[in-house]
């Protein structure tokens, strides 16, 4: 790169010299010369008559200062500065840009034949000249013109005012969004779609109407959508007394798009994947997906609209608090144990891993070059567990109390994390100022447990020490506020009342020193604690339970996370001993009591059977990779591999009842029949491994009539490698090449596919007529997963995993580096392989390095990495 790209500093932040009151957008729309005006309202805030605004890749066609053409600015290619203004103004810019040639999905772009944006982070600044930053809120009204057969819909936030038709075949609509709000909320869609409508009363009685826009053809596909609309706006009005605020709420779902979904003001853009669902098409897990999304998005109306960030580096405000938000909605709807798992796996795998890598960061960095980089596990998930631990130290009343304050304290305004951890510590008086720690120190923290009993005074010791060893980022670490959350019991499962010097004590210690000691009285006999219940806080944690005590936990927690937890504890026991068994040339072996453990789980009926789904599923390979300092891929695959087949063979015969005892003659997408066929689908995985193995999975393959059992059915045989594979692959692959959407389901099998030749198959893939670079959702699904869930191949000896990686990501580096930025990922965790490996990835980085158009996304990462 000819100059590198300079870091931006949270400390450095300044208010704008200027705001702008109100812009009024109008567009002129035609695929490759798009005419953009915009007429801006701008109030100066500082002694300065320079303003600086943001642009990329714009052609500027002229500048107007209370209508008077204005020359005196300077252009460069990342601003427009503007030179000798007034304290008071209206700005007209017109600018013109490519719609179609924008491959980057920034700004103003081609989803197939329908025009889109998405401007989060500082996506806007493609479309204009403007202040593209959070903190400048503004009011928008916006006109669209296009020609009228290709684009019947013309769509942008707020509610509609006006409409009508010009000559030559064209038309226009001009809407307002009366709630002020910065670039990045803006959203414009032109197309012609399939329209799902309906309606929702609100709690005032407000009629609000309610519409999903889908490609033509799609519209049996976005009922589940629907539902899922309506369910988070009673829910949030419900849970949150909160209430939506403008006539009309509008969905789009679209092909092309590099996130998940988009939260504009009124019009949601959505990855096609989050809105389209049937039978036929998704799968259980798409549906639960739709509806997690769909809320997600609808709740940022207010945790992210109404009160956005005042910068990026305090992104975690809005997503850490909405992820939470999102969470608590899936778990009141479902299953709160299966949702708190399978958000406490994303944490203990991934998260923890980005922690321990070089892009580690807290969840409010303090740096960065690229603000694309900030879309992190760290900021979204382990975001929302800070926030859930306000909750823990709180309790559900004093929470509620501090989202009022919070709220109606910063409506219409730009708030910081500091604000809303301030509203929480006035509505509940608890003193937040350690907590705070949270927010500004990156990395895990480890919580190492021992424990002492006393039985002539009756007293039970419990000495907890904390430690965050040192991060890239940050090589001094301070004691952190932990809520720990613990409960115990008797050898009879009989509940232990905890009290200290006759007081009754909190089931949640507050954990605040690098060592503290907490002893609790009249404990009969020895106890067995159940320890971090509902991952109280995102911490790793050391004690040292024997296999009967964790068994124990399995059957008697009265928290069904708990014994979820307990049976994760027990398996990675065993899998730590026996990587190190492979590595010493020994056998691997379960003990009767293990394997006895989990039989008692699948033959307990008063377990949920989406609970005792996974109860049974081993943690992933990348989950255990996160245990070592230095990762030995191939024996952990061996290892998991092996215990897969021992649970199987020894639990061949309850597997096998279970499996056809479950088999449901139609399907139904309400949360019972969700757990049962997890269930199913997880005996059958397991049964794969078995003799009866190749038959069950070929027939359920035939005889299903829902995507969840044909899919389950095809990564049996993937993950078993059954001779059925190729026959199921190509059968589906006849069925489904039309549909984008469904493929990427097999693009992903085909990325995961354990072979040895996978590569190989890969490649083959990628011509595919399903299957474009253009689009995110296939290069996620085919490439994405073979990068990040096929970790022997990737890391094949060879190198060839690490090759094709570099030449995907110099393709991508040019055409879409947000892409590119999040595939580099596993590469950048080079230091954690042997040096053979080490020496491999390193030359795949230097090369990336290396380019000449290195794009700032790439760079930023690279550099951490290769500079650490």
């Amino acid at each position: 790169m000819a100059t590198s790209p300079q870091a931006k500093y949270r400390k450095d932040y300044q208010a704008p010299t200027h705001t702008i009151s109100d812009i009024e957008l109008f567009f002129d729309l035609h695929d490759n010369q798009t005419l953009v005006t915009a007429v801006s309202h701008v109030h100066q805030q500082s002694e300065s008559t320079t303003l600086v605004l943001d642009g990329e890749g714009l052609t500027l066609q002229s500048v107007k200062v209370n209508g008077v053409d204005w020359v005196d600015y300077t252009q460069s290619e990342s601003s427009l500065t503007l030179h000798q203004l007034p304290e008071l103004f209206t700005l007209t810019i017109i600018t013109q840009i490519d719609p179609q040639a924008n491959t980057a999905l920034e700004g103003l772009y081609k989803s197939g034949g329908a025009f889109c944006t998405q401007c989060e982070a500082e996506g806007f600044r493609r479309i204009t000249y403007y202040l593209d930053r959070p903190d400048v809120l503004a009011k928008y009204t916006t006109t669209i013109t296009a020609d009228k057969t290709l684009y019947p819909f013309l769509l942008s936030n707020g509610n509609k005012l006006a409409e009508g038709e010009l000559e030559n075949g064209r038309h226009w609509v001009k809407w307002q969004d009366p709630h002020p709000k910065p670039a990045y909320l803006f959203a414009l869609v032109a197309g012609d779609f399939d329209v799902l409508r309906d309606h929702f009363v609100t709690g005032s009685g407000r009629k609000v109407d309610l519409e999903i826009f889908v490609d033509k053809g799609n519209l049996d596909r976005a009922n589940h959508a629907m539902v899922s609309l309506k369910n988070s706006m009673r829910w949030d009005e419900q849970r949150f007394g909160l209430e939506y605020d403008l006539d009309i709420y509008m969905i789009v779902a679209v092909d092309f798009f590099n996130m998940g979904a988009m939260e504009n003001k009124g019009l949601n853009i959505f990855n096609s994947k989050f809105v389209l669902a049937n039978e036929k098409t998704a799968t259980d897990m798409d549906y639960l997906g739709i509806e997690s999304v769909i809320g997600h998005e609808y709740f940022h109306n207010w945790t992210g609209n109404r009160v956005t960030c005042r910068d990026w580096f305090q992104l975690s405000l809005k997503e850490g608090l909405t992820v939470f938000r999102d969470q608590e909605f899936s778990s009141d709807l479902g299953s709160r144990a299966v949702n708190r798992i399978h958000n406490v796996r994303i944490i203990r795998g991934p998260q923890f891993a980005e922690d321990a890598s070089p892009m580690s960061h807290p969840i409010r960095p303090d740096k960065v070059i690229e603000m694309n980089n900030f879309y992190t596990l760290t900021v979204y998930e382990k975001g929302s567990e800070v926030i859930r631990m306000l909750h823990t130290l709180l309790g559900e009343q004093d929470f509620q109390k501090g989202m009022k304050r919070y709220i109606s304290r910063h409506d219409g305004t730009a708030a910081t994390c500091e604000d809303f951890v301030l509203a929480m510590e006035e509505a509940s008086g608890i003193d937040l100022q350690q907590f705070r720690l949270w927010y500004s120190q990156s990395g895990t923290p480890l919580l190492k447990i021992s424990s002492d009993y006393q039985a002539s005074s009756e007293s039970y010791t419990l000495t907890v020490e904390q430690t965050t060893e040192p991060t890239a980022d940050q090589p001094d670490k301070q004691p952190l506020h932990i809520p720990f959350d613990i409960e115990l019991y008797q050898q009879d499962g009989t509940i232990v009342p905890l009290q200290c010097n006759g007081e009754a004590v909190h089931h949640v210690l507050s954990v605040t020193q690098p060592k503290q000691i907490f002893v609790f009285d009249n404990v009969p006999e020895r106890p067995i604690p159940s320890l971090l219940r509902e991952f109280s806080a995102p911490v790793k944690l050391e004690y040292d339970y024997t296999d009967q005590e964790l068994s124990f936990l399995m059957v008697h927690a009265t928290n069904e996370f708990a014994r979820w937890d307990a049976g994760q504890m027990l398996l990675a026991k065993y899998i730590r001993i026996h990587v190190e068994s492979v590595q010493q040339g020994k056998s691997i072996e379960l003990p009767d009591a293990v394997i006895d453990a989990f039989r008692g789980i699948l033959l307990n009926e008063t377990l949920e059977p989406a609970f005792v789904a996974e109860m049974l599923t081993l943690p992933n390979h990348n989950e255990v990779s996160g245990w070592y300092k230095q990762v030995d891929v191939d024996a952990i695959a061996q290892v998991l591999h092996q215990f897969k087949v021992i649970l199987a063979t020894a639990l061949v015969d309850e597997l096998s009842v279970i499996y056809h005892l479950l088999k449901q003659e139609e399907y139904s997408i309400d949360h019972k029949a969700i757990g049962q066929r997890a269930l199913r689908n997880t005996c059958l995985s397991y049964l794969a491994y078995t003799e009866q193995g190749e038959g069950l999975v070929y027939r359920q393959y035939r005889q299903a009539n829902n995507m969840t059992d044909t899919m389950a059915a095809m990564s049996a045989a993937n993950a078993a490698q059954l001779p059925c594979r190729e026959t199921l692959m190509d059968d589906f692959s006849a069925q489904w090449q039309h549909d984008g959407l469904v493929m990427d389901k097999w693009f992903a099998l085909q990325g995961t596919n354990p072979a040895e030749d996978v590569l190989l198959v890969i490649k083959r893939t990628m011509q595919h007529p399903a299957f474009s670079m253009k689009n995110p959702n296939r290069i996620r699904s085919l490439i994405g997963s073979f990068l990040t869930m096929n970790p022997v191949r990737f890391h094949a000896k060879t190198g060839e995993g690490y090759q094709f990686a570099g030449e995907i990501l110099r393709e991508l580096n040019t055409s879409n580096p947000q892409v590119a930025s999040r595939l580099i990922d596993p590469l950048l965790k080079f230091r954690l392989y042997d040096q053979h490996r080490q020496t491999l990835m390193k030359k795949e980085l230097d090369a990336l390095k290396n380019l000449d158009n290195l794009a700032n996304d790439l760079f930023e990462k690279l550099t951490k990495a290769l500079d650490q």
